[in-house]
């Protein structure tokens, strides 16, 4: 029997209601719309549809984007000046830099200059750290958003074997720790694992985030694994054979449909805690 779809955009759906009510609850208690700032450098279409995405979906929950689009000629120096200038403007809640950037910026400088309080996307080392040790902080969005799915769809993850494909510090390696605080035993490959096909087949808990279609072959997946699919290429591929992945899953996610729209929840859902943290600090004050 086919494995059932994950899906993404009916949870991600329910979470941004919930982000709407809180962002109500601000206004009514007399505080400002939360703001989140996009920054996008360059003018790759596919990160100008992302950013316009994620700006339609902040405006439909009542918060208030605001919209940095920068040239591809910046150097490193005046992004960072810029993102500075958000991470200290008091009327700015979220900061997100759209990745990834042109070659020649130093992306890891330009993520560490966010401000880890408004570091809603969860892309600093700081941010990392809290994660890793159950701090406060903020989870990177992606392993963030595919943690709610597994809970939505009652995945066990104590004890189970899983691993991930992709060691990318945005996805791979957040996502293992966020596994490995919630008791899996986790398993980390990449494009350059030897016998990749063997460790997959043994995996209860498969996640795919390298961004290569059709890396994982559906012949690997183990009969009744759940498979997330977080690997997104032009056209709508994801890293998972899907057809014959679906075959032998229980549970798998489409591409689309499956993680992105989750990512993008619960960038918006931090977006508002931080929104209500500065209320709490203002009221406290």
């Amino acid at each position: 029997m086919p494995a059932d779809l994950i899906d993404g955009r009916a949870l991600a759906a329910r979470t941004l209601e919930g982000v709407a009510e809180r962002v109500a609850r601000l206004r009514a208690d007399g505080h400002r719309a939360p703001c989140i700032a996009t920054v996008l450098v360059g003018d790759d279409p596919a990160s100008h549809s992302y950013v316009r995405m994620k700006v339609n979906r902040a405006v439909s929950v009542g918060m208030e984007p605001r919209r940095l689009d920068l040239p591809a000629s910046i150097d490193t120096a005046a992004l960072v000046a810029e993102i500075d200038a958000l991470s200290a403007d008091d009327g700015v809640d979220g900061i997100l830099l759209q990745h990834p950037v042109p070659p020649h910026i130093d992306e890891r400088a330009a993520f560490e200059a966010i401000d880890v309080a408004k570091d809603v996307d969860g892309v600093t080392h700081r941010s990392f750290a809290t994660m890793a040790f159950g701090e406060p902080g903020f989870a990177s969005a992606t392993p963030g958003g595919i943690l709610r799915l597994l809970d939505a769809y009652d995945v066990p993850l104590q004890g189970t074997e899983a691993v991930v494909v992709g060691q990318g510090p945005i996805l791979g390696r957040p996502l293992s720790v966020l596994l490995l605080a919630r008791d899996a035993t986790v398993t980390m490959c990449h494009v350059h694992t030897r016998e990749l096909g063997e460790h997959v087949a043994r995996a209860d808990l498969v996640v795919a985030a390298v961004g290569l279609p059709g890396l994982i072959r559906g012949e690997w997946i183990k009969e009744g694994a759940v498979v997330i699919d977080a690997g997104y290429s032009p056209g709508g591929v994801g890293d998972v054979e899907f057809d014959v992945a679906r075959e032998r899953a229980r549970l798998i996610t489409p591409v689309p449909g499956g993680v992105g729209p989750m990512t993008v929840a619960v960038l918006l859902e931090q977006t508002v805690l931080a929104a209500e943290r500065r209320a709490r600090s203002l009221g406290s004050a």
